[in-house]
């Protein structure tokens, strides 16, 4: 088989894969308005329940792929391999997350289980994400340096600018409780620590349009599309959890859910410059 056959057969499998990331997505979100507008929600034992402990479907399809696609990248050999690894494995570090969290739900009887194990997958997914996307930066020809006055400011503003908001929005007033380490360490750890990757991946994104023709700039705003959304959905859970307004299936799950598909859909297009790579090699 010719590379051109090739790249078109690759190019077929990814568009599939596309297609099945977004039915799943609609799926999912059809069956979320239902139970909404038919009132099944009844508690965690409930039909939301079930959807609660379902959604992680996306992040799990997501999850091959990016497996087959790093290897595809040689995997632990490139850069870009490590890059999507690492993004791969933070987002099937959610899936542990969920699974452990619906269990908790759905079979121990613990309607809200924070801190807990899913804890693992939800805060594991962190430095992982932050890992994979200084990977990314270094494989799009970025040096995170101070060369130019432009990164000075660029690298020294958006990080304050986005650990303050965090810190501002949730941090500011808050009550230690230091019979509950743990907790502590998680509600400081979660906002700071995706504050940090989320800022990092803004200044990819902003320094990418100047490296490498700024080819890898859309597939950067795609990541740092999933990777803000997974902030805002973290920041609500905890946001939710403190007034206790949390609930098994509702809003804040289909942040996550979102969060998940942009992810998912963000490492595919992933393949796609591979695609594009190999047809102009």
């Amino acid at each position: 088989m010719s590379t051109l056959e090739q790249s078109e057969t690759t190019a077929q499998e990814t568009d599939r894969a596309s297609i099945v990331t977004g039915t799943l997505f609609a799926a999912l979100l059809l069956w979320w308005v239902f139970l909404k507008s038919s009132g099944e929600f009844s508690g965690s034992f409930g039909a939301n329940g079930l959807w609660a402990a379902s959604y992680q479907a996306v992040a799990l399809w997501g999850g091959v792929w990016g497996i087959v696609i790093a290897r595809s990248w040689g995997g632990a050999k490139s850069v870009m391999g490590r890059a999507i690894s690492a993004l791969t494995a933070g987002l099937l570090f959610q899936v542990l997350g969920q699974s452990v969290f619906s269990y908790y739900n759905l079979f121990a009887g613990v309607e809200i289980p924070y801190p807990s194990l899913a804890d693992l997958g939800y805060f594991g997914s962190i430095p992982l994400y932050a890992y994979g996307i200084l990977m990314l930066a270094k494989a799009s020809g970025i040096k995170l340096s101070l060369r130019s006055i432009t990164s000075q400011i660029q690298i020294m503003i958006i990080p304050a600018a986005v650990l303050g908001f965090s810190y501002f929005n949730f941090l500011r007033g808050y009550e230690f409780d230091w019979t509950d380490p743990l907790r502590v360490f998680l509600d400081f750890g979660y906002p700071l620590g995706q504050a940090f990757y989320v800022s990092v991946a803004l200044l990819t994104y902003l320094l990418s349009r100047s490296t490498l023709g700024g080819v890898m700039k859309n597939k950067i705003l795609f990541i740092l599309a999933a990777l803000a959304v997974q902030y805002v959905a973290d920041y609500n859970f905890l946001l939710q959890v403190v007034n206790e307004t949390w609930e098994m299936g509702g809003y804040g799950d289909m942040i996550y859910l979102c969060s998940y598909f942009l992810m998912a859909l963000s490492l595919i297009q992933l393949r796609m410059h591979l695609i594009t790579a190999k047809s102009s090699d």
